[in-house]
């Protein structure tokens, strides 16, 4: 027999003791047994007669509640059960909060803290009232493609001739005329001027998170997060992998749309909005996002793979992006991660709790080691004869990615043919200028590169 996730055996009654009742009547309630040890056997008790008088005194003194106390026998040998009833109001310890999480007590500090006690008083987060807002700070054509997209799959209750105000009322988006946290989080033309950390930082990097090469940030609701990440992923920050079957140009995604979409909406509605911005990294080798906020009380990364209840952080939040269409609401969204990454042939995904948040790593199919990628670009045909030959490897090599990756820019040409960022502004300059091969268009920036008609004609 093993102690569970509500029952604690300890051998003899310490104050500290305390807090273990506190968690449990914070939680789901349990039981604690003193005069047993680790195993679960019996050790006899001999000031038990004194502990019966004590406990039930310090349980109502020092927390304000009221346990019942039960005196057993097992063959002669005395031990006492505490059972601990559930509580619906908080339950404090010379004040500070603890929470029964598995089989381990924690206390409640910051942000969960203000989360248990907001759930205690029947609320969460984006349910309350944002006294600082406005009809004028909802952003009417997000609120008109929510309500399209939720039409299309029958999910959304019926609009018609319904004012704005009118809308976000049956959606629970505001009470009484006024806005809900959820109807600014959704819609809103600016969150960020109500919540600041409400934005999508994106970073390439190489290796590790020492060599950032560049970087964007997004703001604005969730339909405008959801859009312009994915957008911002799919121009600047993945490699499509070009190959031909026959006559016809194949792309293949470096991750699974449905991997990367249900990562951000998990980030997006699962996130603590007080907390820290979404941070998402893209590595040579890997895909990580990182929001903050831990997992509910009492479940386990392992409990998400599985099939398991839905127990959102933001409710609100989460009803709306299911009314749209854009989440389910039986706690699949993990599942989906893992199981479309599988089925591309893909390494499985590694989810963890870390900083205070949680942190999903999609990984690519392989790495191309330098050397491999060198003698790839080698046996190309070589389009510049007259020059060394290391040279001439790589303004083959340039040629290719521009002509397969049209959306390139110089930084992610030279990350992507492995060559340093100043020997490829030398040869995309000579490329463009002294040969005519191809041309630039946009800002220094952000200046993407394509073949000229003269290129097409002499190699392709």
């Amino acid at each position: 027999m093993n102690e569970q996730q509500n029952i604690e055996w300890k051998q003899s009654w310490r104050d500290e003791y305390l807090k273990w009742i506190c968690g449990f009547a914070n939680a789901q309630g349990g039981k604690i047994f003193i005069g047993k040890d680790d195993d679960g056997n019996v050790v006899h008790l001999e000031d038990y007669r004194k502990l019966l008088e004590d406990i039930p005194s310090k349980v109502r003194n020092h927390l304000g509640i009221i346990c019942d106390v039960n005196l057993h026998d097992e063959n002669g040998s005395k031990f006492i059960e505490i059972v601990v009833h559930p509580y619906t109001v908080p339950v404090s310890l010379r004040g500070r909060y603890y929470y029964r999480s598995g089989s381990s007590k924690v206390e409640l500090t910051g942000i969960e803290l203000n989360e248990f006690l907001l759930k205690k008083a029947g609320g969460t987060w984006d349910e309350v009232i944002e006294n600082r807002a406005t009809l004028d700070d909802i952003d009417e054509t997000a609120l008109e493609t929510f309500i399209k997209d939720g039409q299309k799959i029958g999910r959304m209750p019926d609009v018609e001739g319904l004012s704005t105000i009118e809308i976000l009322e049956k959606l629970h988006l505001s009470k009484d005329g006024m806005l809900k946290r959820a109807a600014l989080v959704m819609f809103g033309k600016d969150p960020i001027g109500f919540y600041p950390t409400f934005e999508v930082k994106i970073g390439r990097f190489v290796l590790d998170s020492t060599d950032l090469r560049f970087q964007e940030v997004v703001k604005g609701n969730v339909l405008r997060m959801l859009k312009e990440v994915l957008s911002q992923l799919d121009h600047k920050f993945l490699v499509r992998n070009v190959s031909f079957e026959g006559m016809y140009r194949v792309e293949k995604e470096e991750f699974p749309n449905i991997a990367l979409r249900e990562t951000l909406l998990n980030a997006l509605v699962h996130r603590t909005y007080m907390g820290a911005h979404v941070q998402m990294r893209v590595y040579d080798d890997r895909l990580t996002l990182w929001n903050e906020g831990m997992l509910p009380l009492g479940v386990t990364i392992d409990n998400l793979k599985k099939t398991h209840n839905s127990r959102p952080r933001n409710p609100l939040i989460a009803s709306a992006c299911f009314m749209a269409g854009y989440i389910d609401s039986w706690g699949r969204g993990i599942k989906k991660i893992v199981d479309s990454c599988l089925e591309a042939g893909l390494p499985e995904p590694e989810i963890i709790e870390m900083d205070g948040g949680i942190q999903v790593t999609l990984y690519k199919e392989k790495v191309v080691s330098e050397k491999s990628e060198k003698k790839e670009v080698s046996n190309q045909e070589n389009y510049f004869p007259q020059m060394r030959k290391q040279k001439a490897e790589r303004m083959t090599a340039l040629m290719i990615a521009i002509n397969n990756n049209p959306s390139f820019s110089r930084i992610q040409l030279a990350e992507f043919i492995k060559v340093p960022e100043d020997s490829v502004t030398k040869y995309l300059s000579e490329l463009e200028n002294k040969l005519g091969y191809i041309e630039s268009k946009g800002t220094t920036t952000d200046r993407t590169y394509s073949w000229t008609s003269k290129a097409i004609t002499e190699f392709s």
